[in-house]
């Protein structure tokens, strides 16, 4: 039973699960969960009251050049103006608190059109809008009479997440960004992504509204891949079943590349769907969630081959999800993000002592280079044993991307906030070579003798869940309601 200030959704939703789903989208499309041009407008306005005055350029995404994935747009061009096809890109001038904003565009190709439909024009553009409307050929010489009246220039990192942001520097807008700078010496660009960051945190009811959506029918995508996993099914034909049912429940694609791991891929925290047959006496992991109208949910699950969890299976699954529910039972506005961290880590490594997988909470190991890096490290280069088994953060906010911004974690004041909406996914992964790579040291000679007879008996065993929630007047609320109580689990994989 899930913390008594948390509200749990599926108590009272399993019985009408088709029902709801069916109200939800109704609800949502077409207009009542969408974002308005209005809330767009409220969003520009905000970044310009925090800019002063200035020229923002944002670039959207490219076209593909393959035929899959398909395109989609990048969330902080999306957030600012909804506009949703490739090679654009958007100009805002901030002027006294004030902004203009105009909308660029691929010129329509005759040819193109012919394989792809027609583009947007800048006439259909303005109506559809409301915002100006130039071709992307104009950019160049639009901005530059901009700076020549002085104003100062920023620019909107065009990456699809903060995480690759570093990496990927060779992006059309921040190769435009230093062709202007090469023509006048001199001029400083700074990257507002930032300043968009903390807009994003804070979920409007609209946003929330397709949040929930999303994450509802993410739910009964894991249900059905309970129903049907049995010994000898591919992780790929798992996928095919659950991605089959968000989109017949009117999802537009993944949220993001779909993790199903049998087995030893239980263990690999990223692992693609692949062709391995899940066997008798395993786990499946499950991370998959579904993207709705530009919003992803993110749920994992882990639920045995068979029709019911063994014993060592049980031990760990009970260890994660009472994780969980420690993490769950702190979170309230303004409490830090650390404290609900600490509250599911102390469970998880006072589990793994109990299990005999560390010598103790305070033990620690010699790792190799690049195993343990940063603040997973002690002063004297060792690093916790519990790393071995639990070694990924366990909350991330949900959004526009699969990690967006929260306020806990990413933006200021560095506390949940009311409209947070994020996911907590504690986990344990016991690898068959966990001790492969390991420096031959006395402290590692220790760990392994006293430990590899629990590490054989929870071999190949990865346990990962995850929910989605919201944080609201009322209290945290979980919005994914598919089975993870072990009795629950066990009763659906029981049902013909």
């Amino acid at each position: 039973m899930a913390p008594a200030h948390v509200k749990d959704r599926g108590a009272s939703m399993r019985s009408c699960r088709a029902l709801l789903v069916v109200f939800l989208l109704a609800s949502v499309s077409p207009l009542a969960g969408q974002i308005t041009l209005g809330e767009y407008a409220a969003r520009r306005d905000a970044l310009a009251s925090r800019l002063g005055d200035g020229v923002v350029v944002a670039f959207g995404g490219r076209a593909p050049v393959r035929h899959w994935p398909p395109f989609y747009q990048l969330p902080a061009f999306r957030y600012l103006t909804g506009f949703l096809e490739s090679d654009a890109a958007f100009v805002m001038v901030a002027r006294g608190g004030n902004e203009t904003s105009t909308l660029f565009l691929a010129r329509p190709d005759a040819r193109t059109a012919l394989y792809n439909g027609e583009r947007a024009t800048t006439e259909s553009v303005r109506e559809s809008t409301g915002l100006s409307a130039r071709y992307t050929d104009e950019l160049p010489a639009f901005v530059d009479g901009l700076l020549a009246a002085g104003l100062p220039l920023y620019s909107v990192g065009d990456f699809q997440s903060n995480e690759f942001s570093a990496a990927d520097s060779l992006t059309p807008g921040r190769l435009f960004a230093r062709r202007v700078q090469a023509g006048r010496p001199g001029l400083r660009v700074q990257e507002v992504n930032g300043l968009i960051d903390q807009l994003r945190a804070n979920k409007s009811e609209a946003e929330v509204s397709l949040l929930r959506t999303a994450v509802e029918i993410s739910s009964r995508a894991h249900e059905a891949a309970m129903r049907a996993i049995r010994p000898g099914i591919r992780e790929s034909e798992i996928q095919a079943v659950m991605e089959a049912e968000y989109r017949r429940l009117g999802a537009d694609s993944p949220g993001y590349s779909s993790i199903i791991g049998s087995g030893t891929n239980s263990t690999i925290l990223h692992y693609p769907a692949g062709t391995r047959q899940a066997r008798s006496g395993e786990v499946v992991l499950m991370d998959v969630s579904a993207y709705y109208d530009g919003y992803t949910a993110d749920i994992t699950r882990t639920v045995p081959v068979d029709p019911t969890f063994s014993p060592e299976q049980r031990e760990v699954y009970e260890i994660v999800l009472e994780a969980q529910k420690a993490a769950e039972a702190q979170i309230e506005p303004g409490v830090s993000g650390a404290v609900p961290a600490q509250a599911a880590n102390v469970v998880i490594w006072a589990g793994l002592e109990r299990l005999g997988l560390i010598e103790s909470v305070d033990a620690t190991f010699d790792p190799p280079p690049g195993l343990c890096p940063g603040s997973w490290s002690n002063s004297d280069g060792s690093c916790p044993q519990w790393y071995l088994y639990s070694y990924h953060g366990f909350f991330h906010g949900i959004g526009l991307d699969v990690h967006d911004p929260t306020h806990f974690g990413d933006v200021p004041p560095y506390r949940y906030q009311m409209g947070d909406v994020f996911t907590i996914e504690p986990g344990i992964y016991v690898r068959e070579n966990v001790f492969d790579g390991l420096p031959d040291t006395d402290r590692n000679r220790r760990l392994i003798a006293r430990t590899r007879e629990a590490t054989l008996e929870y071999r190949n065993l990865g346990v990962r869940i995850e929910d989605n929630y919201v944080l609201t007047s009322e209290g945290l609320v979980r919005l994914s309601d598919a089975p993870r109580e072990i009795a629950d689990i066990e009763a659906l994989r029981a049902r013909p």
